[in-house]
């Protein structure tokens, strides 16, 4: 297997932002290759497009031998201090989020006329509302994902089905899928969550019941696909070991999650009502593989595998991705009248495009199919409705205008949503 993973997806999105007067800052959960995106394939853009090496200034805070350089009277000093002439300079700066008073002195360099600065984080913390604030708008976020289906496939030795399997499995942390065996991946992905993730956490927001956050862990990685909320979670929790933990408790574990981006919450949508619904939500993982390693690699059903690799490709894209509520009132052969709640996986919308999503691992029969399209004939309106199944040859229209595709045709084609 070859070892260089080429992000042109995301290497675009850095190119295009060259130069634009923003403090451009590559966000993602951790190990998903931020830094390699900017200081290996966006360094080498550079140099490959005559920018001198002496002109691109690296710094990665999360390494002991910079760790001086996390006090802001020590590293802004330096910073300036390379800055030799009125040519540009491009600023790297890796897991910036360490440096402390970081907002003041990014602002500061980012006003130098011939500074561009890059930044990377892992903490969503550090692009709160506060921070974006004090920032003045200077911040222009790109946010990045462990390898995509594509982005694997790109690499992969071995057929898509082959290949499937795989991903959904050990997931697309760069160093995992680079590693040669299923030990090695399955070890790399325990260690890495134990060591990195849980330790990042716990330290990061003082958390003093470990074993705490380790179970709702593993209770969300059991429901991934699953409608819940912090008090059905707390009653979980109480049969499962008759713990005391509070929903307030859990859901400042779940916002901890969010913030190192281990998971994230799909909203419901009343999409009748055009409105939101407060609770319950459902919560995806980013990865696969380390959503699998909290489960010790059990309970690995791949249409809840499907559905969030789906998910994960879609916010990938860059759509905003709720779960759809659809009420209906249906007469029932004794004239009683009867309320039935539907769902559509998937509501995706950007910009001005919006798209209904069913994830379906096998339509089998007659009646699957019908159970899959029964909500999309009663959305009354003609954005486009699709099924995405493993089990369709190639992407077809049926009699009622929705387009039926099979997952690799989906997540193998960046346009497949416009077939």
């Amino acid at each position: 297997m070859i070892t260089e993973i080429k992000r042109d997806y995301y290497l675009e999105q850095v190119i295009r932002r060259e130069g634009n007067g923003l403090i451009k800052i590559i966000t993602g959960i951790r190990r998903c290759g931020k830094s390699y995106l900017l200081r290996t394939l966006f360094k080498n853009h550079l140099l490959e497009n005559g920018v001198d090496e002496t002109h691109i200034i690296e710094m990665a805070f999360d390494l002991f031998d910079n760790i001086e350089y996390r006090d802001p009277k020590i590293f802004y000093p330096w910073a300036k201090k390379q800055i030799q002439d009125n040519e540009k300079y491009y600023f790297l700066l890796d897991e910036v989020q360490l440096l402390d008073n970081f907002v003041s002195v990014l602002n500061g360099l980012s006003d130098r006329k011939n500074c561009d600065v890059f930044v990377t984080g892992s903490n969503a913390k550090f692009l709160s509302r506060d921070i974006a604030t004090e920032f003045g708008g200077r911040g222009d976020e790109i946010h990045m994902y462990p390898l995509s289906f594509s982005e694997f496939m790109s690499i992969y030795d071995g057929n898509k089905y082959d290949g499937w399997n795989e991903y959904i499995t050990y997931g697309g942390i760069p160093l995992v899928v680079l590693a040669d065996t299923d030990e090695q991946k399955m070890a790399y992905l325990d260690n890495l969550f134990q060591e990195t993730y849980i330790q990042d956490i716990v330290s990061r927001n003082k958390i003093r019941n470990v074993g705490e956050m380790e179970l709702l862990l593993g209770i969300l990685s059991s429901a991934i696909g699953a409608l819940t909320n912090p008090n059905k979670l707390q009653k979980t929790f109480k049969s499962v070991n008759n713990s005391r933990i509070t929903a307030t408790t859990i859901t400042k574990y779940i916002e901890y999650l969010e913030d190192a981006f281990l998971i994230e919450e799909a909203k419901r949508y009343d999409i009748k009502g055009k409105s939101y619904i407060g609770t319950p939500l459902k919560y995806y993982f980013m990865d696969m593989g380390l959503r699998n390693s909290r489960i010790h690699y059990r309970q690995m059903e791949v249409t809840h595998s499907m559905e969030n690799v789906i998910y994960n490709e879609l916010r990938m894209r860059g759509f905003c991705v709720d779960v759809g509520n659809l009420t209906i009132v249906e007469k029932q052969k004794d004239t009683k009248v009867l309320k039935k709640h539907l769902e559509v996986d998937f509501i995706c919308n950007k910009g001005s495009k919006k798209y209904y999503i069913q994830s379906a691992y096998m339509l089998e029969t007659e009646e699957k199919i019908a159970q899959e399209i029964r909500p999309f004939l009663k959305i009354n309106d003609s954005f486009k409705k699709i099924i995405i199944t493993s089990n369709t040859p190639k992407p077809f229209y049926n009699d009622q205008g929705i387009l039926i595709m099979n997952v690799y045709d989906f997540l193998l084609n960046m346009d497949s949503l416009e077939l």
